[in-house]
């Protein structure tokens, strides 16, 4: 059975609020089934560009499960009057990709995995990792900088030779979500998981925010002190822009 999407108020979006035991429920039934399946997340970054980007909405209104990332989008979806959860504490529907990777231990039958993305040691060091959460598992990578058209065509002959059950690809938003707009139709059967810059973080060439940290909504503060030039704009520029395209949004009804 599909989880529910729920409406998240205030950034006019939906998501499928999930804790780790259920999405690892959802990723059995999907790896069981054997279709194609896409899963991705929500945090203001992507809210931005969904308000603003037409190709990108309609990826993640197609996408099977789209889950709450960003503390902000959590915050918001916890103030609706009807939001639907079970009874774990509100912060455990917050899933980044490193909260529930580690879970695909749990994940019955699931026996092949693509990494795509990141640069090569990061690429190599991400799959390794792989190879002990899930062990006995075949997990192939191909890295993804420098990506560009030859690169992508590449990768698509690649996952067909490979034919995974999941991929995790990571090439950065909105890149990664366009690449599957593009090519999902034509690639093979698998559960695709748009997971950012979570390769570097498995590989341990970015380093994670503490728990404690994160469980604070604080990320954002950890990753502007290690990268201030990459994140800076995210964090003082973006939210204003998301403001404007919420109020436009608000006047044209």
């Amino acid at each position: 059975m599909m989880p529910a999407r729920q409406r998240v108020p205030v950034l006019d979006v939906d998501a499928t609020p999930l804790t780790v035991p259920e999405l690892t429920d959802v990723l059995n039934s999907f790896i069981a089934e054997g279709g194609t399946r896409t899963v991705v997340g929500h945090n203001l970054h992507s809210v931005t560009l969904l308000h603003s980007d037409p190709d990108f909405r309609s990826f993640y209104e197609q996408s099977d499960v789209v889950l709450i990332d960003g503390a902000p989008v959590l915050w918001f979806w916890a103030t609706a009057p009807n939001k639907a959860t079970g009874r774990a504490p509100a912060m455990d529907y917050r899933l980044g990709s490193t909260d529930w990777i580690p879970a695909l231990a749990d994940v019955r039958g699931l026996e092949r995995i693509a990494v795509l993305g990141a640069g090569s040691a990061a690429n190599a060091g991400a799959a390794a990792r792989l190879r002990e959460i899930v062990p006995g598992a075949q997990v192939h990578g191909m890295p993804g900088d420098d990506w560009n058209h030859e690169v992508e065509e590449r990768a698509a002959a690649w996952l067909a030779g490979l034919r995974p059950q999941l991929v995790l690809l990571g090439l950065g938003m909105p890149l990664q979500e366009k690449v599957l707009l593009r090519r999902l139709t034509a690639l093979p059967p698998a559960v695709y998981c748009t997971v950012g810059g979570a390769i570097d973080q498995l590989a341990g060439v970015q380093k994670l925010a503490p728990r404690w940290i994160g469980r604070l909504g604080l990320e954002w503060a950890w990753r502007l002190l290690l990268h201030p030039r990459r994140v800076g704009y995210r964090v003082f520029g973006e939210p204003w822009v998301l403001l404007g395209l919420l109020l436009r949004r608000r006047f044209r009804r």
